[in-house]
């Protein structure tokens, strides 16, 4: 970033004094050497080039002192540069888009009704912004585990994916143990100091040829740190289905949640399981594992400063010298 700056600003207090200093020579001026009682006699010398001479030398003087503040003030061009060290954490978010997401449990603070998969869009939407010096990934799954974005900086772009986000993209059915094992594979070979699994589920796992536990215990040795979500109302939702006219009608359907498999897999891999029974819980689960898990980022901030205040030195220089020595000329200044 490069910006102009002046050193010493407090010196532009003193250009105001230039006006006034102009002013009062110009209507006090010096003691007269001699004194008349008129001026009209000298009316062809006040209206001769030599006289005029005296402005002109008085404006180089001004010149000469507006150019010696300028420098005092020292304009400098600062070239600064920020280096971020990152904290090294690489975080996959396993997004669960089984058919039970769409239903309409969750409501906001005025009334409305929302969708599981409309509140994760959000609440993971807002985790990702909240963490702009983190590596992310995303897995959404169902009946299987598909990668919906692998481990990025470029949070725009997942933000994209987020929107995307809709029941139906990896089948029916829930594969919890293949949506750990995916995020698992793509962390295992990464650098990072801390790795970690954000797994979100309304369901129990009925599909893929991997256990959750397993998958679980694969990826604690593997170091990666698990946290488990369990969306959804506690005992019974509300869920869109199409009737035998096609029109759109709600059932009731029980809540599905296995939370003892849940607490187990986030034992195994050290992390912790939290239930979102309703819309504030679950945003709350998320702005609670971003404060568990930190990113601590180192900043360096380097300046190169370039000092400018010759530019008005040597003109103010130039300018008095040329006072000086036209002053002792034929433009020299009679008593």
């Amino acid at each position: 970033m490069n910006q102009i700056q002046f050193a010493h600003p407090w010196v532009f207090a003193f250009f105001l004094l230039l006006p006034l200093l102009a002013f009062l020579r110009g209507h006090w001026g010096k003691d007269a050497a001699i004194q008349y009682s008129g001026l009209s006699l000298f009316g062809p010398l006040i209206r001769g080039r030599k006289v005029q001479a005296g402005g002109w030398l008085s404006a180089l003087r001004y010149f000469a002192l507006f150019c010696f503040l300028l420098a005092l003030a020292r304009p400098q061009k600062v070239d600064s540069s920020t280096q971020v060290q990152e904290s090294g954490i690489d975080m996959m978010l396993a997004i669960d888009l089984s058919p039970s997401m769409q239903a309409l449990d969750y409501h906001k603070p005025d009334g409305e009704e929302l969708s599981r998969v409309d509140v994760v869009r959000e609440t993971v939407g807002n985790f990702i912004e909240a963490r702009p010096n983190d590596r992310i990934g995303m897995v959404c799954f169902a009946g299987d585990a598909y990668l919906m974005s692998p481990l990025t900086l470029d949070h725009d772009w997942l933000l994209e994916n987020v929107e995307r986000l809709h029941v139906g993209l990896a089948g029916d059915a829930t594969a919890i143990g293949s949506a750990l094992a995916t995020c698992a594979n793509r962390l295992r070979d990464q650098p990072g100091k801390s790795k970690i699994i954000v797994l979100l589920t309304d369901g129990a796992n009925n599909a893929g040829k991997i256990t959750p536990m397993a998958a679980a215990e694969a990826a604690h040795a593997l170091g990666i740190k698990i946290y488990t979500i369990g969306a959804g109302s506690a005992d019974v939702a509300k869920f869109p289905v199409r009737n035998a006219f096609g029109q759109r009608v709600f059932i009731t359907i029980p809540v599905d949640i296995d939370e003892g498999a849940l607490q187990k897999i986030a034992d195994i891999g050290g992390g912790k399981f939290y239930r979102a029974a309703d819309y504030e819980t679950l945003k709350h689960v998320y702005e609670e594992i971003n404060r568990l898990e930190t990113s601590k980022v180192a900043v360096k901030h380097f300046e190169h400063v370039r000092e400018y205040f010759t530019w008005a030195l040597y003109p103010g220089l130039l300018f008095f010298g040329l006072e000086v020595i036209l002053a002792h000329t034929r433009w020299r200044r009679v008593p």
